[in-house]
């Protein structure tokens, strides 16, 4: 099935509106790579990792602001109307969220950073990488749902939202319970909580892109609603 937003009648329109979807996936790329690396660094304590997260941010804001000024230009010159407005709105919020997501990579990358120059943190270290395994899973999908504007795998990913919180919340509670046994670690367990804190952030943004797939499929903004309500909207109940 065409895709709405290749339904247009102007080509050069088409044309314009496929090259900023691209740049939008190939942003989702490098901010997915952003987030495996901080990760990564985290899990092995590697600093020249982390620094290379930190370096590579400004890329990412570079690109949120060619792509947000490319959108502009589109609204100034075509006026565009109904599903194709809907593309371009759908775009700008979705670049936002990307650049926030490589902020919160860039902010597990400085932890990173901080806790190689400490004693080795060995509990919950595992659980906090199964955690960032499930929200990179999750951003993976969201940008899935939006190269093809699917709504039914964007639905997915707001689904995946709720697991994801529940495993955070889960591991923030035994992190302060290990806190207060073993007054020594705060400092090394406070930093994991932070990387903790920044990946389930990571996970609400990429719930934000999937609801404007919804919003972009279905003409109708799904944001502060229940589950519920996305899902009735989703499969046209």
């Amino acid at each position: 099935m065409t895709p709405a937003y290749k339904s247009h009648i102007s080509s050069q329109f088409n044309a314009e509106l496929e090259d900023v979807r691209q740049r939008v996936l190939a942003m989702g790329g490098m901010v997915e790579q952003q987030l495996v690396d901080a990760t990564r660094a985290l899990m092995e304590l590697d600093v020249d990792l982390a620094d290379e997260v930190t370096l590579n941010d400004d890329k990412v804001d570079q690109m949120e602001m060619l792509i947000d000024e490319e959108c502009s230009r589109i609204l100034a010159r075509r006026q565009p109307t109904a599903s194709d407005l809907r593309l371009v709105y759908a775009v700008i919020k979705t670049i936002t969220d990307l650049e926030r997501i490589g902020d919160e990579a860039h902010k597990v990358a400085l932890m990173a950073r901080e806790l190689a120059s400490q004693e080795r943190l060995r509990e919950h270290m595992m659980e906090t990488q199964h955690l960032s395994r499930q929200v990179s899973q999750m951003v993976r999908d969201a940008l899935d749902a939006f190269a093809r504007m699917d709504a039914e795998s964007a639905l997915a990913v707001v689904r995946d939202d709720v697991s994801i919180d529940r495993e955070y919340e889960a591991l923030m509670r035994q992190c302060i319970t290990y806190m207060m046994e073993e007054p020594r670690t705060i400092r090394r367990v406070m930093d994991l909580i932070w990387c903790v804190r920044s990946l389930e952030r990571i996970g609400d943004h990429a719930k934000n892109i999937a609801e404007y797939v919804i919003y972009f499929v279905k003409g109708k903004d799904v944001r502060h609603t229940s589950l519920e309500e996305k899902e009735r909207e989703v499969h046209g109940e």
